[in-house]
């Protein structure tokens, strides 16, 4: 189903984003780029992270997975889409596992806000 394959393409988005801004703020701030600093992108992904987090220490279903499990359920067979992005994103091992993996991502996201900050100061006009 088309709407299952788009929440499937728009979690992995958010899995990326989560997973890969880290070490992109890491290299650009390496590299002296300025758009490490940027407020609403460390936030965003702060939050990314801290969503992750809280849903899976309350023992919540993704909220993405539960639509696109929802969606599938009259699916008889996956879409190209379908079996690629679910190889990347679900692995088979216990809760408690993932749950520990996330947190300590979170920790290194708060490691990561305390040795490269984001730019706080307000622009001038």
């Amino acid at each position: 189903m088309l709407l299952a394959d788009i929440i499937l393409i728009i979690h992995f988005l958010y899995v990326l984003f989560v997973v890969g801004s880290l070490p992109v703020i890491w290299i650009g701030a390496w590299l002296k780029l300025s758009f490490v600093g940027n407020n609403g992108f460390r936030l965003s992904h702060l939050a990314a992270i801290l969503f992750v987090v809280v849903e899976s220490l309350a023992g919540v279903v993704c909220p993405l997975t539960a639509w696109e499990n929802s969606l599938r359920q009259v699916e008889t067979d996956s879409s190209f889409i379908q079996h690629w992005l679910h190889q990347i994103l679900f692995y088979n091992l216990p809760e408690g596992v993932l749950t520990t993996v996330y947190v300590l991502f979170a920790l290194l996201v708060a490691v990561t806000f305390k040795r490269v900050p984001p730019n706080y100061r307000k622009k001038r006009r």
